[in-house]
């Protein structure tokens, strides 16, 4: 049965993977944006309405991050407009070993309506998508938390968990923890990154305070510095998200990407490139 999908969000990292994946299964796909059409803004409710009618399901991916102050209530907004609009299915990109991302959640678990919970903690993509990028062209990278062992995921696994849990009706009511199968320390991910790319990049470890100066000398907006200060000291400060899971395998039926091949299939890409 081919269904109608509202992808919020569905120009970042994982939207536009799942935007591709349901076109190509051959559902109507409206994608959440402010240049959408009809357009979806976190910060004009009023616009939700015509975004969300006649939509079967909602990808819900909330920007900068569901820890920031707003996001509980934008998304306790949005499931009340989504529940007079008849949707039937919630899908939720939360944070794994954020508080605050799990108060969002329990909002769509209590919703009423058919909901699956995807949690994923530090994409690989934060390398060639995000805010690492720039470091591994500049040729180093200096991190915060260099001894911690992350199990990095990959977009792409997190963007066709959601399409299926989008889809198929035998994941309502499921937690799923996506990791990627190994923990990596930065300096072990930025090496993997310099041997795929033919081209050194050094590592540093560095304070958590000498970084946040770092980012108000580059004048980087203090919301995001926040942000990133809050992602690096509450969620990757947190052991727990070193645990690795299976669920991944589990929804898929496939071992998840590893860093190993993101980093070589990026590199080949030519993201990475320095002119």
């Amino acid at each position: 049965m081919k269904n109608n999908i509202l992808v919020i969000g569905g120009t970042g990292k994982t939207g536009k993977r799942i935007v591709h994946l349901l076109n190509k299964a051959g559902h109507n796909v409206r994608i959440g944006s402010r240049d959408g059409s009809p357009a979806f803004d976190w910060h004009k409710p009023e616009e939700w309405p015509a975004a969300v009618e006649d939509m079967n399901a909602i990808y819900i991916t909330y920007q900068p991050d569901l820890a920031v102050p707003g996001a509980l209530e934008a998304v306790e907004r949005l499931v009340k407009v989504a529940k007079r609009a008849d949707v039937k299915r919630l899908v939720l990109l939360s944070g794994k070993g954020e508080r605050e991302a799990q108060l969002c959640e329990q909002v769509v678990i209590h919703s009423g309506l058919e909901h699956t919970i995807v949690r994923a903690n530090w994409f690989n993509q934060n390398f060639s998508e995000n805010f690492l990028l720039d470091g591994v062209l500049e040729g180093h990278v200096a991190l915060p938390f260099a001894e911690m062992k992350i199990p990095f995921v990959d977009a792409q696994d997190i963007a066709e968990v959601a399409a299926k849990a989008l889809t198929e009706d035998n994941h309502n009511g499921e937690i799923y923890e996506l990791t990627g199968p190994e923990g990596l320390t930065f300096e072990e991910a930025v090496n993997l990154i310099s041997t795929a790319t033919g081209r050194e990049i050094e590592f540093t470890g560095i304070s958590i305070a000498s970084y946040v100066q770092a980012m108000r000398q580059k004048q980087i907006p203090e919301d995001f510095i926040w942000l990133i200060e809050y992602l690096f000291t509450e969620v990757l400060g947190n052991p727990d998200n070193s645990v690795i899971t299976t669920d991944v395998e589990k929804v898929l039926g496939k071992k998840p990407v590893s860093f190993k091949e993101y980093s070589e299939k990026t590199a080949a890409a030519g993201v990475w490139n320095v002119l």
